[in-house]
């Protein structure tokens, strides 16, 4: 086969004025992966949502619809009204119930938040936390890319012991600060000297110039060699560039003013049209698939908001739902037509970031399909750390076993699974979900191994989580 006269380096760039911007993968780029002996990516992402979810009795008939977990078991299981807005990727979606962190069970719900990625032990006023499962998994995955992981929340740094606002933890156990400005986050991707702003960059914000127009030019110049499905991949690219960064320039209006201290609890929350929760949420959704497609790295996390009642996420409900409460609020009061609504309203969201992963395609097909991602929250209802809502989405080519929803105990598999519980036995183990969850790091430890870690230990894990694989 003969060469082409000129190709691209999988880890090119378009140069502007103080910008570097990444470029997707393009055809003219496969002579270089294929001199690599590229492999198929395995990427892992973590999303987390605060105060557990709506879960009315199976028995309510009037609120049931709001439970969190769907209806029925095994492979023949429907959502419900609160996850109905991912019907459309019930063949990438795996539910499971039945998980908790053993040293978390006797927690407040809200404490539990700190070990969700961990296992790790918060119990008498001790802090023995350990390293989350998604640094383990960068340790492994680094050396395929620029950074080895992103860290996402709503409100950004750390946070505190038992109140955090991040997800990730270090070897040592201690929180690794979360970045939650869309700028700063856009600019990482982009700019030259490995994050930092330039004062090229600065101006050109100031002037209203978007990276796009600052790349125009060499673009233009590498366009003239493209072939027709690069141009078509290019023009895709550089439409989201600019559609992200105007979004940005939207959202940074807000999320630059601090919040005042409150307690939510006793505060009536008024709808403040200058805030946009569903474009927040979906510019940072929009920010990690771009972070995937041009793989700066394979492990994110992102955690949708903090537990408590604290910090911007609080105040969501009131904006897009018909309630004036706070999700903490809300969470405490137990009122279903409220409760199901916001959890659904998170559902949608996420749906919006399974979408723009499925469309998305590198040079292995889809992102969703080599990208596997845990939605999730440290407890079912508010102070109840037990039976986690917990899927995984996405990861087809990882051999994940998707369409179907799985119930976990100490007793077995209880859906239609391998080791299917009948009769009494069956009826007695639904009885104890809750009270003899198997532990959740068994389902890290599966994940661990779908990225090719080899590994049959994480935290208090006692073995994989069956039913896992296809």
């Amino acid at each position: 086969m003969s060469s082409k006269s000129w190709h691209l380096d999988r880890r090119s760039f378009l140069r502007g004025a103080g910008v570097s911007c990444a470029l997707p993968y393009m055809e003219a780029m496969e002579a270089d992966v294929k001199a690599l002996d590229a492999k198929e990516p395995k990427r892992v992402c973590f999303v987390y949502f605060p105060n557990g979810c709506s879960l009315p009795k199976e028995s309510d008939e009037k609120n049931a619809h709001w439970r969190w977990f769907p209806k029925g078991e095994g492979a023949n299981f429907q959502f419900t009204k609160v996850l109905e807005p991912l019907e459309a990727f019930k063949n990438d979606i795996a539910v499971y119930g039945g998980l908790s962190h053993p040293r978390s069970r006797e927690l407040l719900g809200h404490l539990a938040g700190d070990t969700w990625l961990t296992g790790g032990d918060l119990r008498g006023g001790l802090y023995k936390n350990n390293i989350s499962v998604d640094q383990l998994a960068a340790r492994h995955l680094k050396k395929h890319t620029r950074y080895p992981s992103f860290t996402f929340s709503t409100d950004g740094g750390v946070g505190y012991k038992s109140r955090v606002s991040t997800l990730s933890f270090d070897d040592n156990g201690h929180p690794m600060p979360s970045e939650h400005r869309h700028r700063q986050i856009f600019e990482r991707y982009f700019s030259p000297d490995k994050g930092a702003t330039t004062e090229e960059r600065r101006r050109s914000i100031l002037e209203g110039k978007k990276v796009v127009d600052l790349v125009l030019e060499e673009s233009k110049r590498l366009w003239k060699r493209l072939g027709i499905n690069d141009k078509r991949k290019m023009d895709e690219y550089l439409s989201s560039l600019s559609s992200v960064e105007e979004q940005v320039k939207r959202n940074e209006a807000w999320l630059d003013t601090p919040l005042k201290p409150f307690n939510a609890d006793h505060i009536k929350l008024d709808n403040n049209p200058a805030v946009d929760p569903t474009a927040y949420v979906r510019t940072m959704y929009d920010l990690m698939v771009l972070g995937f497609q041009t793989d700066a790295t394979r492990v994110m996390t992102y955690m949708l908001a903090r537990e408590d009642g604290m910090g911007f996420g609080d105040r969501w409900p009131g904006m897009v739902t018909n309630t004036s409460k706070g999700h903490h609020t809300i969470s405490h009061d137990s009122v279903w037509e409220e409760w199901g609504p916001y959890d659904r309203w998170y559902a949608e969201q996420f749906a919006y970031f399974l979408g723009r992963m499925k469309e998305t395609t590198d040079e292995w097909g889809s992102l969703l399909d080599n990208t596997m991602t845990l939605y999730g929250s440290s407890c079912t209802t508010t102070h109840n750390a037990r039976n986690y809502p917990m899927a995984i989405a996405g990861g087809k080519n990882l051999g994940i076993r998707h369409g179907h929803y799985s119930r976990y105990s100490k007793v077995g598999l209880m859906s239609s699974g391998a080791n299917q519980l009948t009769g009494a036995v069956l009826a007695k183990a639904v009885e104890k979900v809750g009270k003899d969850d198997l532990p959740c790091c068994n389902l890290y430890v599966s994940m661990l191994q779908a990225l090719g870690i080899e590994t049959e230990k994480f935290s208090d894990s006692t073995g994989s989580l069956e039913g896992f694989f296809a």
